[in-house]
């Protein structure tokens, strides 16, 4: 599956530019995870690569398909120089494998919680998985693989998570719309909820 990773990396590289660092890191029993650092401007994106090197399979199937079932990497994207978000490698990594341990399938809506600030000083403690298709496009793969699609991660307070468990992903990003929540600032205060 190197091979869905080097045209994964080259359609990050086509949409992002040159990544002026990157870390990998390993976990016991998975596949080794990378993050690319990528810095346009004001704005830093950290992008996985080796999520997708397997499909994303149901944890309730009998049998896991090695080549048919979604799969994804995920992209966070924040300001520049206002917070040490580069502490964010070792979270975006975990969550990037855990459909390897935890036998998740990520898609958009879903959340995913780190349990620990997703940086030093971060509000942030889970992110709400968006949908694929904006900054970076998915990848058609051969068949009879499915498309790499590229999760844009949107940071959550816990109180903003809560409140997405009981009303919805898209009722907390019209709230975020509503209030102009700058979803980038990794120093912003959680979304007035009342």
């Amino acid at each position: 599956m190197s091979d869905v990773l080097a045209l994964v990396e080259a359609r990050l590289r086509t949409a992002l530019g040159e990544p002026d660092a990157r870390a990998a890191v390993t976990f016991l029993g998975t596949d080794r995870i990378e993050v690319l650092r990528f810095i346009e401007g004001d704005v830093v994106r950290y992008a996985t690569l080796g999520m997708s090197a397997q499909p994303m399979t149901d944890p309730t199937a009998v049998v896991a398909d090695p080549l048919r079932g979604p799969r994804a990497e995920l992209v966070l994207s924040v300001r520049h120089g206002r917070a040490e978000t580069d502490k964010v490698l070792r979270p975006l990594a975990v969550l990037a494998a855990s459909p390897q341990v935890e036998g998740l399938v990520v898609a958009p809506g879903a959340s995913l919680e780190v349990g620990e600030p997703l940086w030093p000083g971060a509000a942030f403690t889970s992110v709400l998985v968006a949908e694929s298709g904006g900054l970076v496009e998915d990848l058609e793969l051969d068949e009879p693989l499915d498309p790499v699609r590229f999760l844009p991660l949107l940071p959550m307070t816990p109180n903003e998570a809560a409140w997405k468990r009981v009303h919805g992903a898209a009722a907390l990003e019209e709230r975020w719309l509503a209030k102009g929540t700058d979803l980038r600032d990794p120093l912003r205060p959680g979304v007035p909820l009342g």
